[in-house]
């Protein structure tokens, strides 16, 4: 007989830093306990969409820079065969806004405690700390470790 609940959904955001890094890991170790899926969330904007100045980037170009990226990260993170529970999304916008809406329906949002991007967090305040203020659901903030198999 098949089970009609929901399975869990555990919402990380991937910068590039090593605590996104930590973050992934501990969401997929705590997703693999409770029969859950991670979906994995890269957020990239253009310079433009921000209202910055400066040559025109062709936005299908900064999607792909996008998507390398994330590639690497998540490469970084699960070298060989990723995780079967492993869901990949690649969204333009900002960060916050981004993961805030992702936390609907969510069982979890795991986020870094730092992340890139100095000048903004100190413009706008940390993503974890917005996320922590308004996501819909339970925010986990995960540190760097110094042992990443920890």
């Amino acid at each position: 007989m098949e089970s009609s609940e929901p399975v869990p959904r555990l919402v990380v955001g991937v910068d590039g830093s090593p605590s996104s890094h930590a973050a992934l890991r501990w969401a997929e170790r705590y997703a693999r306990m409770v029969g859950g899926v991670v979906e994995a969330i890269y957020v990239w904007d253009t310079p433009s969409a921000r209202g910055y100045t400066g040559p025109a980037i062709d936005p299908a170009f900064d999607m792909q820079q996008a998507r390398e990226r994330f590639t690497e990260e998540l490469s970084a993170v699960f070298p060989g065969e990723r995780p079967a529970l492993l869901r990949e999304h690649l969204v333009e916008g900002d960060p916050s806004e981004a993961l805030i809406q992702a936390s609907e329906g969510a069982e979890l949002l795991v986020v870094g405690r730092r992340g890139r991007g100095a000048f903004a967090r100190a413009m706008l305040g940390s993503v974890s700390h917005r996320c922590a203020q308004h996501a819909a659901c339970p925010v986990v903030v995960v540190g760097q470790q110094a042992d990443p198999a920890h």
